[in-house]
This record gives structure tokens, sequence and C-alpha cells, in this order.
């Protein structure tokens, strides 16, 4: 899958219990673009990108339309929706090699052993990690093993990308190199993007449209 096609949410409601968290969102994000949602814990932000990747608990319930291009993606499983996501945590495998990470994102499509290999070292060049691909992810500094993350991500070759406060956990500098990684990586594939966040320095970085939620 590649970017180039807008995301749009269509009166997306999510509510538990009698008490609603988000009441008829409607947006649409161009490809190269970031979206920024703010408001204060528990309004509902990381609740929507749930709802938006398919991973939302049923205890909540929810209904609306989300589509990348003309296809209908909140009836799909998961893994079919083609929307990457990155969390505060990096999640990196532990039991995998640098490489190994990377490779584990990599379509079916991509089956020749040195083809995938190929796509695994041009990630890495990307990272500014070249020759890393034995390393094990332990060793690697935080804005290293965010950088992979991204990278593996990516590889994943989504339709649009969802940020869940993904800057948090690193200091100043790194928070700052970071964002323009993401946010350059993510113009340079024409992918919509769609980043909750507490800190205005970080929607000022994405340089898009920005919607407060919960009277933020």
């Amino acid at each position: 899958m590649i970017g180039g096609e807008p995301l749009r949410l269509r009166a997306i409601r999510i509510a538990l219990g009698a008490r609603e968290l988000v009441a008829g969102l409607d947006a649409e994000i161009d490809p190269g673009t970031c979206l920024t949602l703010m408001g204060p814990s528990g309004c509902g932000k990381s609740t929507l990108l749930a709802y938006l990747a398919g991973t939302l608990d049923p205890v909540f319930a929810a209904s609306g339309e989300v589509r990348v291009g003309e296809d209908e993606l909140s009836c799909l499983a998961p893994e079919k929706r083609g929307l990457g996501i990155l969390f505060q945590d990096d999640l990196l495998f532990p039991h995998l090699s640098v490489g190994g990470n990377l490779a584990f994102a990599l379509p079916a499509a991509w089956r020749g052993r040195a083809e995938r290999r190929a796509r695994v070292d041009a990630a890495l060049e990307e990272a500014g990690l070249p020759g890393c691909a034995e390393a094990d992810p332990a060793t690697l500094s935080g804005g290293q093993r965010a950088r992979v993350a991204l990278m593996r991500t990516l590889l994943a070759e989504p339709r649009a990308l969802l940020l869940d406060e993904p800057f948090n956990k690193l200091d100043t500098r790194l928070r700052g190199e970071f964002r323009a990684f993401v946010f350059d990586h993510a113009r340079q594939r024409r992918l919509p993007v769609l980043m909750v966040s507490h800190d205005e320095a970080d929607a000022a970085a994405a340089g898009g449209p920005l919607i407060r939620l919960g009277g933020a």
C-alpha cells in the first residue's frame, strides 16, 4: 500500500455508557498533512485512535465512517485497514534483532530473501543506523529505538499514520529531532497523519489543522 489518499472521518461517535467521549467528529486529512487532536486526559483521544485502528475495547459504543480514499475501513479487521500506528513506547520485539524487527513488518509480497534484506538495509540507512541489522534493540538509545519503530511501521506500507503521543518519553532535544523525522517521512510518502498530543509544541511542529476535544 502507498500514500496519496486522504483519511476521512465522518460522524464519529464514541461513548462509554452514558458518557459521550467523541460527539459527531468530522475531519478530512489530506496526504502529507497532520491533523492534531488535543484535549485533557480521558477525553477520548486515544480511544478514537483505537476505533480507527479497529482495536477499540467492546465496552465502548462507537459508530461512524473511517475512509482512506473511497475505501470504508470500519468494517475491516485491524490488519486489513492499512493504518500504521506509533505509541509512546516503541514496542520493539526484544527477542528479535533490529533487522528482525524491521523484517517482521514487510508485506508478504516481499518474499525474496535478498529483496527483503535490501529493504531492511535501506530502512536502517534512513534511520541513521547503517550496519545495525544484527544489533540487539536493547543496545540502542531511546532516539534510535524510536526511529527503528517508525521505520518498522513504514515498511508495512500503511495508507495513513496514527500517532498516539509517540514523542512523550524523549528528552527535549531528541523530541524535536524525532518529530522532524516522523513528519518528514510522512510528507515524503504523502501519508495523512492523525496525531493525539498534550503538547502544543507537537501541534506547532506538525503544522497542520488542530481540533480540541473535551473542552480543551
